[in-house]
């Protein structure tokens, strides 16, 4: 088999949550032009749709709440509807949640788990579920390098992403026997909406005084200088959802410049 053969997903599905942008976004799109047939789902419709847009008829869009898991079985079952098989299921919806910890409430506790965890779990869960039927695939979950770097004011979204990590190993050894993997990827600093929180004013806008600032200190936080794109995250997830990443199961691959290692 030729080399670039077995990074194709070509004849594959691959569902992706959180896909209206960003990494998810990304992802898709990069899924997608490695042969993939993708559905999608996010909760902002605007972007699921521009996303689609980006990618044309090879994706099929649907309105995503991942706290909920109707709703992700939904996704999944439009998946099977629509192509008879999953191969590949990334769950790349998250939230942020920044607060001191101190000042966790409740409410905001229970959102960013149902979104940053329970969201993976359901995820995986109804992915795994089709791929057991069909003689196996990939489940991609993305973590974060901040589950084990402890930034100030994410404690909440520190502990999901630790999570995320415990699920994908358990998901691992459960359904390997099934030819499933399940491998998680951990971004470092990569420049969307959900990491501009701390530069972001009142109205949304972006402080850029205060941008410049942070991407200084994250790229010397890095021994690479650099600070990561939406695309270096989707090619490191294109090679777990790829048969090049065949013999690579329960896995945490940091694609973070260098910031954390091991």
């Amino acid at each position: 088999m030729a080399l670039m053969d077995e990074f194709s997903l070509e004849g594959r599905v691959a569902v992706v949550t959180g896909a209206a942008a960003g990494i998810g976004r990304q992802a898709a799109q990069t899924f997608a032009e490695a042969g993939a047939k993708l559905v999608i789902g996010d909760v902002d419709e605007a972007g699921l749709a521009e996303t689609a847009r980006l990618i044309g008829s090879a994706a099929t869009t649907l309105h995503t709440d991942v706290s909920r898991k109707a709703d992700i079985d939904a996704l999944a079952a439009k998946a099977l509807e629509l192509h008879g098989r999953i191969d590949v299921w990334a769950n790349v919806a998250g939230t942020a949640g920044p607060c001191p910890f101190l000042d966790v409430t409740e409410d905001l506790l229970e959102k960013v788990v149902a979104i940053n965890l329970k969201g993976v779990f359901w995820g995986s869960q109804a992915a795994a579920r089709a791929m057991k039927e069909t003689g196996g695939g990939s489940i991609i979950n993305i973590s974060s390098t901040g589950a084990i770097s402890a930034p100030p004011g994410m404690s909440v979204y520190a502990m999901t992403k630790s999570g995320v990590s415990a699920i994908t190993r358990n998901v691992a050894k459960e359904m390997g026997a099934f030819g499933i993997r399940a491998n998680t990827v951990s971004p470092g600093f990569v420049e969307t909406t959900l990491a501009t929180w701390s530069y972001r004013k009142p109205d949304g806008s972006l402080d850029e005084a205060k941008r410049e600032e942070a991407l200084r200190l994250r790229r010397g936080a890095a021994p690479l200088g650099i600070i990561g794109e939406p695309s270096d995250i989707a090619y490191a997830m294109l090679y777990l959802a790829s048969e090049a990443s065949r013999f690579v199961s329960g896995q945490n691959l940091y694609v973070n410049g260098g910031v954390t290692m091991g």
